[in-house]
């Protein structure tokens, strides 16, 4: 991948970053690789708690979506601010533009809203202030992104016990569980039938957890997909209250409750361990007592120099 030049915009749609030596090494990181950076985001612009006020951070997106010379738009970081933009955002423009927008976390929403108003697709994946500015960047993070970008197909493998067997095939679409619950009953909620439905979160105690997935389920939408996988689910603390009730009693109860299998072990979250998966890309989910594949195909891609 890196023998090809990409043009990678950086924009800030939620929060900011506040080291701006993070923000030097990414660049000066992926300029090594012979990529060209083109940096929307204004560090003596940041407002409040976001990269910029609502305005600017539209501003910033519409910018890089209109650039002839990126192909790639990568959020700078996530925290939260793009549900404010989400009225504001031509989704068309955006999936006409071709590009490829890229991020996690608070990025679900944009996610969400490109599928539902145009069917185009994305990707969860890295973000330029965590992932490419880390002082000790994460070698599996980086190149599990470029192996994605490079396609035609890219494939996870992950070891986990406790699986159901699965065999299964459907469109590939989830992201942070907590904005996926934010936007259901909303016009950015996609409808994907028969899919294969990925969730992570940080922070949230397992009965949260639990209590969003029955969101999902008393909502109609786990009904109608595949299987569910969880990736990385860390941050919170429990407490004598809990009684026992943890993760794994949670996941006792799910896998009880739900109709469709239950998967664990996908390297994807708040973690500096992570995939890239392609949203709304066709997948195939094969899983045994040891692990699971999940092979996608049909996504954009940027073919090889």
């Amino acid at each position: 991948m890196n023998s090809q030049s990409i043009g990678i915009a950086i924009v800030a749609p939620g929060g900011y970053g506040s080291d701006n030596a993070a923000i030097e090494r990414g660049i000066a990181a992926l300029t090594a690789q012979g990529h060209t950076v083109h940096n929307y985001f204004e560090a003596d612009k940041v407002f409040q708690r976001f990269g910029g006020t609502d305005a600017a951070r539209l501003a910033q997106l519409n910018a890089a979506a209109g650039d002839s010379q990126v192909q790639v738009v990568m959020a700078l970081r996530g925290q939260y601010g793009l549900t404010r933009l989400l009225p504001e955002i031509d989704f068309a423009r955006m999936a006409d533009s071709g590009k490829i927008f890229v991020g996690y976390s608070d990025f679900t929403a944009f996610h969400m809203g490109l599928m539902a108003k145009t069917g185009a697709q994305s990707y969860a994946g890295p973000m330029f202030y965590s992932d490419f500015g880390a002082a000790e960047p994460v070698a599996f993070t980086q190149d599990d992104f470029w192996r994605c970008l490079r396609g035609p197909c890219h494939t996870i493998r992950a070891s986990a016990g406790g699986n159901p067997v699965v065999e299964a095939e459907g469109t590939l679409w989830g992201g942070n569980l907590a904005m996926l619950i934010s936007l259901v009953g909303t016009e950015w909620f996609a409808r994907i039938d028969e899919g294969i439905l990925f969730v992570e979160d940080i922070n949230e105690h397992p009965y949260r957890v639990e209590r969003m997935l029955l969101q999902l389920l008393q909502a109609g939408v786990l009904g109608r997909q595949k299987a569910l996988i969880l990736g990385d689910f860390s941050g919170y603390r429990l407490t004598s209250a809990d009684n026992g009730y943890d993760f794994s009693a949670m996941l006792t109860y799910l896998r009880a409750i739900l109709p469709i299998p239950v998967l664990t072990g996908l390297p994807f979250g708040h973690t500096p361990h992570r995939a890239t998966i392609p949203f709304g890309a066709h997948a195939r989910l094969c899983s045994d007592d040891d692990g699971f594949t999940l092979t996608m195909s049909g996504y954009p891609t940027i073919a090889r120099g």
